[in-house]
């Protein structure tokens, strides 16, 4: 009996290396990888100069207020990045020029849910306009046929408390002297620091409205461009609570 269990064992453990050793069976398919299903709706294209001719300025605010509306219901249009740089490659015909804080919690063409090629942004902090900057409006609008130029300041902005409580700091004390007029022109009887919230949402406001007002008075060119209907300089404040974006 003893000989014959150890008979018996030793048979199983040898056919259990044979089975082992076998090669998988030929007659199984072999699986491969599901293929990529292509997304509907995917935005492949790029704004032509066709298309960016028939624009108006309207048009595209109301543009950027559907978008904005899609951005805060996590909405946004899906998009095939590749290849919108490919096709943008040897040319641009943006919609608008936004002038934005540096903020990096402002995802500016997120926020209106726009594509590669769709807008031209420009940023510094406070929202602020230079020589340069002008420069790169004058560039959006007379050269490159841009609709609108919109001036985006934020909640909670850095720049904007900073030149409240007039800082002084290296080269964030003359950067802050372009934002201090808007300050100061306020008329308000609370306290005027950056530990009151109503009174930086004030500041604010009123440095996007000069800004604005500095576009008009600096830039003949974009000046004219607006007197004569072709432009639109328009001013908005992104609420950072929400993702909201108030159009002035």
């Amino acid at each position: 009996m003893t000989h014959f269990l150890r008979f018996f064992v030793v048979a199983a453990f040898g056919l259990l290396l044979f089975s082992c050793n076998q090669s998988p069976s030929t007659d199984k398919a072999v699986t491969t990888p599901k293929e990529e299903q292509k997304i509907v709706g995917l935005v492949e294209d790029v704004l032509t100069k066709e298309e960016q001719d028939a624009l108006t300025p309207d048009m595209v605010i109301q543009s950027f207020k559907e978008g904005n509306v899609r951005f805060m219901r996590n909405d946004l249009t899906a998009r095939d990045h590749s290849a919108q740089v490919r096709k943008s490659t040897n040319a641009q015909f943006p919609k608008a020029i936004v002038l934005s804080c540096v903020d990096s919690r402002v995802p500016v063409e997120d926020v209106f849910d726009r594509g590669i090629g769709d807008i031209f942004v420009a940023r510094v902090a406070g929202n602020f306009v230079n020589e340069d900057i002008l420069g790169s409006m004058e560039f959006a609008c007379k050269v490159s046929g841009s609709k609108l130029v919109l001036v985006m300041g934020h909640e909670h902005c850095g720049a904007v408390k900073a030149a409240v409580d007039n800082v002084k700091l290296g080269n964030i004390t003359p950067m802050l002297a372009k934002i201090r007029p808007a300050v100061e022109s306020l008329v308000y009887d609370g306290d005027k620091t950056s530990k009151n919230p109503e009174f930086v949402h004030l500041a604010c406001e009123s440095n996007v409205k000069n800004t604005i007002a500095e576009i008009r008075a600096k830039s003949p060119i974009l000046k004219e461009m607006e007197d004569e209907g072709a432009i639109k300089i328009i001013g908005a404040v992104y609420d950072m609570d929400t993702g909201k974006v108030v159009f002035l």
